[in-house]
């Protein structure tokens, strides 16, 4: 999605979030959209937004980041982001940053490019509520409104979903359906298993399981994709991640076995994810940002949670699909502490998505009925 150089009245967000950190602001862009009548410019980490957003009507560009560390004269992308600010200096900003980041990054950009700090409303200015999950903090972020606008821009009457709500374009649908018929997954239902997170890989390899609270074992993994392919022995069993994460997948799929064509694995780009997820039959992920796009998507979802409370970070649907959640604080502290059986009942306790996956051609007469009874079960 080309960023439009021209000024805007659209908001302007400012948020250098991980890809579950940028899931989590729909709703919030989606507020804005309606509050001011015209869509979002994002100002966001990674090349991960343009792909998000490609086809949401609150989004009318990105601004890109490379990275938020180091001195601004060093990072060419972040004098694009300041002068494409400074384009954009009449319009309301909404600044989504802790305090820190905020104080070191974001006002000197905001100073370089000469916003007005009336047109600023910044979330470290609200007070904090305990127990509060990210999107309700950010809608009632959204209720905040620069000085500059408060003469003209209303709060809304109605409340808008408190779930982030994504959609794939026409042209990430069509890349993702030449995908699977490149592979021979066509016409098969599509169970997902998102096992690494982003602290799972470090620049000298994979980080010890030790070290990562949300690492769970190849082993539990491995079991996981066998009883899967056992209850539903139509299905395409697919190991996915980041290309960063492809190692990391390959040494996964020595554990799970390469003699089962029904398991298998591939590191996707984030619009064939993205894609892929509109219709799959459903997912089990570690907590991070692919299980949060899941939700999004409304692809039924089983996500494993290790120190993080599942009061403050559930992954949340827009579309109604089913979110299961497994471990996180109190009781748990490691997602390796959550056992094999339990992910396998949580993942058959799920609404699963079967009427698109029922849809496609069946090979075989057994293959339908095992499937069908797999539903049913």
């Amino acid at each position: 999605m080309p960023f439009d150089n021209r000024p805007a009245a659209g908001p302007v967000v400012i948020r250098f979030g991980r890809l579950g950190d940028t899931v989590l602001l729909q709703p919030l862009l989606h507020k804005l959209h309606l509050r001011y009548g015209q869509p979002c410019r994002l100002l966001a980490l990674g090349d991960w937004p343009p792909a998000l957003y490609s086809a949401a009507p609150e989004v009318a560009g990105c601004i890109p980041l490379d990275s938020q560390y180091g001195p601004l004269w060093l990072r060419p992308r972040r004098w694009r982001a300041a002068l494409a600010l400074r384009r954009l200096r009449g319009a309301p900003l909404y600044i989504s940053e802790p305090l820190e980041r905020t104080r070191t990054k974001v006002r000197p950009m905001l100073a370089l490019a000469g916003v007005s700090p009336e047109h600023c409303t910044f979330i470290e200015d609200m007070p904090s509520i305990a127990d509060e999950h990210w999107v309700d903090m950010l809608l009632r972020f959204g209720d905040t409104t620069p000085p500059a606008f408060r003469a003209t821009c209303a709060p809304l009457a109605s409340p808008v979903p408190a779930a982030p709500r994504l959609r794939a374009s026409a042209a990430e649908r069509t890349d993702a359906e030449a995908w699977l018929r490149g592979r021979g997954f066509a016409g098969r239902p599509l169970v997902l298993l998102q096992p690494a997170n982003k602290r799972t890989m470090r620049w000298n390899g994979v980080r010890a399981a030790g070290d990562d609270d949300k690492s769970w074992p190849a082993q539990c993994w491995a079991a996981l994709a066998h009883a899967i392919s056992r209850q539903l022995p139509h299905a395409q069993v697919l190991f996915c991640g980041s290309p960063a994460e492809a190692g990391y997948l390959d040494a996964l799929m020595s554990t799970v076995g390469r003699e089962r064509p029904r398991i298998a694995a591939a590191a996707l780009p984030l619009g064939r994810l993205k894609a892929l997820l509109d219709t799959a039959h459903s997912m089990v992920s570690v907590d991070t940002g692919p299980g949060h796009l899941a939700a999004a998507m409304g692809c039924p979802l089983v996500v494993l949670m290790g120190s993080r409370s599942p009061r403050l970070w559930t992954p949340r649907s827009g579309a109604g699909s089913d979110v299961m959640v497994l471990g996180g604080l109190p009781a748990v502290r490691r997602v390796d502490e959550i056992a094999t059986t339990q992910v396998l009942d949580a993942w058959r306790s799920l609404r699963w998505r079967q009427a698109a996956a029922m849809a496609a051609a069946v090979e075989d007469d057994a293959g339908a009925e095992a499937y069908s009874a797999g539903c049913a079960g």
